[in-house]
């Protein structure tokens, strides 16, 4: 690359500088299918190595310039766990004291970065699901006076997306094709605000929304029954437990609900079970690239786009966070700590320091 060396730029005042601006890798044949073009939006170059580090960003800032969120002021919020770590980077850096609620079954590692970024992780039980820890996190807000971020209904969500993460892919593919834009969804933050700037500034371009295939939320065609405040007021009745963390939670959110009203999805592809796990390993091995569990059902389904799409056609896929998310999950199941027989077979090749089992 021309720019190695070049330095980054002048230093930056605070690491919430540092959101955003992700770049975009070709993947190769070995993956992608012949005659077409995907390129992999990678959100784990953001600070804590999520696209949700500009959730966080927008939601603070947001909140700190409408006066919503006082100095000192304690914040809380429901998540999978990468909003969480996300809003335990801008509280540590702003100053303000952090409470987490996350239910049971996601991983351990995500409590434990939250932890180390300093702030208090509730975890609620797994009979709770997603709905059971929002309303954990609307409970300790209106008990204790603490900012609630509303990450699935505020519109700071989207914003964030329609200010950055469209303008950015639109703005690196500036005089290429752009055909299609594929993207799962947690909040539906990213697909509400980068999808509404990518219509508008990129009509042709068909936007592909995935879900699990286990919880096909938005194809069972039955809306979440809400509160007045946008929250779930009851699990949503097509949900069933699946292995893609962060993605598609046990109700609707709002924001993409409003993201939907919009109708700026073109199709709707569903995840079978196993595929996103098979197509994380597959990039770690074949392209280098670690990503999680969401980014595995992500390529998956522009793969699965790419297939159908017309020769010549480029595809970009959003791969939402790293790898090292996964730890604990099935992600990592099938990799030893310990070295196998072919590894032995290498150590014994010659004569020094041999670990024996």
């Amino acid at each position: 690359m021309a720019n190695r060396g070049k330095g980054f730029g002048p230093p930056l005042n605070n690491i919430s500088e540092t959101v955003g601006n992700t770049p975009m890798v070709k993947i190769s044949d070995r993956i992608c299918p012949k005659g077409r073009t995907i390129y992999a939006k990678c959100e784990f170059f953001n600070p804590l190595s999520s696209v949700k580090d500009r959730l966080a960003l927008s939601i603070i800032e947001a909140a700190e310039n409408d006066g919503s969120l006082k100095p000192g002021q304690t914040v809380v919020e429901a998540t999978s766990g990468n909003t969480g770590i996300a809003v335990a980077m801008m509280c540590a850096q702003r100053g303000y004291p952090c409470v987490i609620t996350m239910a049971e079954p996601f991983s351990i590692e995500r409590r434990k970065l939250m932890r180390m970024l300093g702030a208090k992780v509730i975890v609620t039980p797994k009979a709770g699901k997603g709905t059971g820890m929002v309303e954990k996190a609307k409970e300790l807000a209106e008990k204790h006076g603490w900012f609630l971020c509303h990450q699935f209904e505020t519109d700071a969500n989207w914003k964030i997306h329609y200010e950055t993460t469209g303008p950015e892919i639109c703005n690196d593919l500036k005089g290429m094709n752009f055909d299609y834009w594929v993207i799962g969804y947690g909040t539906g933050g990213t697909f509400h605000g980068a999808g509404k700037y990518i219509k508008e500034h990129s009509p042709s371009t068909k936007i592909i929304l995935a879900e699990p295939g286990a919880a096909n939320l938005i194809g069972s065609g039955i809306k979440t029954a809400r509160n007045d405040d946008g929250t779930p007021a009851t699990s949503h009745p097509a949900f069933k437990p699946h292995p893609i963390q962060g993605w598609t939670p046990d109700f609707i959110p709002l924001v993409l609900e409003k993201g939907l009203d919009h109708c700026i999805q073109d199709e709707i592809i569903e995840i079978p079970d196993g595929a996103a796990v098979q197509t994380s390993l597959a990039l770690a091995k074949n392209e280098g690239i670690l990503t999680g569990i969401s980014g595995g059902a992500s390529m998956w389904a522009a793969v699965e786009t790419a297939k159908n799409a017309p020769e010549g056609s480029v595809i970009v896929v959003m791969l939402p966070d790293t790898g090292e998310r996964y730890l604990s999950t099935p992600l990592f199941s099938g990799i030893v700590e310990e070295m196998n027989e072919e590894e032995l077979e290498i150590a014994r090749s010659t004569p020094s320091w041999v670990l024996e089992r």
